[in-house]
């Protein structure tokens, strides 16, 4: 007993097979993240390291020559490229392809560890960091108006961001153009000359007053305290209070306050970053979404906050949507979709044509949404995402998965035309048309199958377009050899060729039959010369291979265009922002 037998004997069975695939199929479909590309891991390891002030050469000897050192003993390291400017650095670690991201992500971590004592002690903790497209942000959001700039960091900092990373589906926060907030520490050299205090004493009074150290505990025979020091200072306009209680080292009798010799000032760091919306200063909050999350759905929770957000801003403020990457996966997302609808509508009208039945152009039809549902259960439990690539797959599969369909139930239609019943028809009709079925698919999954075991970028990338596409046709066979031939024995008719389409289309096709028997027979006839025009085709499309252009991805068109603007090497803060505004006034 075959396959075939089984679902045509048990149609319930088939029937609730197929019901399995759709429902259970389209669950996935819903659960599945949304992106434009695959979540895929350059085999690239990036390290940011900042020491305030520090010039370049002073990074390149004391830190970035060390962190090398470090990391150069990690295995699968390919290639380390660094370059240095004032007050920090940025070092690439290229790995080989067949080298795990993760593992050696790990292990640069530990090395660089390991070499913490020989790094500078004032100098801020190494980022180390995996380049990857999905951890770009999908949109950015701009805090802007006519108000102080500091209000306008801390509420960003301190308020907003608290705010958006609850939002599900969010990974990261990043501040763009955030300047720190401060407290600044104004010397006035006249008074410290008259109190005769250095920089130095100023400094050690600092480090040595505002810290709260552990202080232990109280123990008695019936309870137990512990004790804390409250050495910082919560409110700056008490900071001035703190007392200078040394000389150069020495203690003085009576301490001075701070604010004696300085000025104490709530404010913001050295500016080293501007960013502006439409004139008017602002913070842009990128919005990082997790590993294979919805895109689109992120965003548009996202949006949603900020309506929740914007009644309650500070007067002067305005929050908006500056870029949002999602509005072009959405669009991208959409006419794959559409395109999808519209190849199996094609494709339902021509097997109609070729078949000339409705209930044999419904019989075929109901292959491609149990193939592709069914394609759904595997990507969704792979933990794809719809994106550009599985979308490629899944429209290109439409026309294959009808194929063994077509071929099964025309099978089927000639045995029942040659006086059989349904039910016989059905039997021995796809009897004998599996191993062909089996075959072609076979055939189908030799040319795709392959792409999933492609090495590089370019094999991670196209993974999940073999694995989807292969899914399909795989699905397709599973559903030609039980679910239709169940359907042909049910619901099964045959075309009537009283049908002036049909009569039309029959026409045509015995018109075609003819053209191509006198061309085959040309062409048996002069099969040298048909030799030779293949051969001749065949080496001038290898040789215009050298003269087609290459790249990564095409060019996309997202209706924005973006500008780098670079200002001459030692061009001071001022001097570039006036060149901005400029730029922008022209704009």
């Amino acid at each position: 007993m075959t396959i075939s037998d089984l679902s045509i004997k048990n149609p319930v069975f088939a029937w609730m097979l197929m019901f399995f695939l759709m429902i259970f199929g389209w669950v996935g479909y819903s659960r599945m993240g949304v992106s434009q590309m695959p979540d895929v891991d350059f085999p690239v390891v990036n390290i940011a390291v900042t020491w305030e002030g520090a010039a370049p050469e002073i990074m390149e000897a004391e830190v970035v020559d060390v962190i090398e050192d470090a990391v150069t003993s990690v295995q699968g390291v390919k290639q380390i490229t660094s370059s240095s400017k004032l007050g920090s650095a940025a070092i690439t670690v290229e790995l080989e392809l067949e080298r795990g991201v993760d593992v050696a992500l790990q292990e640069i971590q530990t090395k660089i560890a390991q070499a913490q004592m020989r790094l500078p002690r004032d100098m801020d903790p190494p980022v180390v960091t995996k380049v990857n497209p999905e951890d770009q942000p999908i949109m950015w959001l701009a805090l802007s108006g006519d108000v102080p700039v500091k209000d306008l960091m801390v509420y960003a900092q301190e308020v907003l961001k608290n705010k958006f990373q609850t939002v599900p589906g969010v990974g990261d926060i990043f501040l763009g153009g955030l300047i720190e907030r401060n407290l600044r520490v104004w010397l006035d050299a006249d008074k410290m000359r008259a109190e005769q205090i250095t920089v130095e004493d100023i400094l050690a009074a600092i480090h040595r007053e505002h810290a709260e150290i552990p202080a232990g505990q109280i123990e008695t025979p019936a309870r137990e305290f512990n004790v804390r020091t409250l050495g910082e200072f919560t409110d700056p306009n008490k900071f001035g209070e703190l007392l200078i209680t040394q000389r150069g080292g020495a203690p003085i009798h009576i301490p001075i306050p701070l604010k004696r010799v300085t000025r104490i000032e709530d404010g913001l760091a050295d500016q080293r970053r501007i960013s502006r919306v439409n004139g008017s200063r602002a913070v842009g909050i990128g919005i990082r979404k997790q590993r294979g999350a919805n895109a689109v759905e992120i965003a548009d929770l996202v949006k949603k906050k900020m309506k929740e957000v914007e009644p309650g801003l500070p007067k002067g403020m305005k929050l908006g949507v500056n870029f949002d990457s999602t509005q072009f996966i959405k669009q991208s997302v959409s006419e794959l979709t559409h395109h999808l609808l519209l190849a199996a509508l094609l494709t339902s009208l021509v097997c109609w044509l070729f078949l000339g039945s409705w209930s044999s152009t419904l019989n075929v039809l109901l292959a491609i949404p149990t193939s592709v549902l069914g394609t759904f259960i595997v990507t969704y439990f792979l933990g794809f995402t719809l994106n550009s690539f599985t979308l490629l797959g899944l429209t290109l599969s439409i026309g294959i998965v009808v194929d063994d369909a077509i071929m099964v139930l025309e099978n089927i239609v000639r045995h029942v035309e040659m006086g059989k019943s349904r039910l016989e028809g059905s039997v021995f009709g796809a009897r004998e048309i599996s191993f062909a079925a089996m075959a072609a698919t076979i055939a189908i999954l030799a040319i795709f199958l392959p792409v999933v075991f492609m090495k590089g970028i370019i094999g991670k990338f196209f993974f999940q377009f073999g694995v989807t596409i292969s899914a399909a046709v795989s699905f397709s066979l599973l559903e030609a050899l039980t679910l239709a031939p169940m359907r042909c024995s049910q619901f099964l008719e045959t075309a009537s060729h009283g049908s002036f389409i049909i009569r039309f289309v029959d026409k045509a096709f015995g018109r075609l039959t003819e053209s191509y028997r006198r061309g085959l027979t040309w062409t048996l006839d002069h099969r040298w010369t048909v030799i030779a025009c293949a051969a001749v085709f065949f080496a001038g499309s290898m040789v215009s291979l050298k003269f087609l252009r290459k790249e990564f991805m095409p060019a996309q068109d997202q209706s924005m265009f973006m500008m780098r603007l670079q200002t001459p090497v030692g061009s001071s803060m001022e001097f570039t922002d006036n060149k901005f505004k400029e730029v922008e006034a022209w704009l």
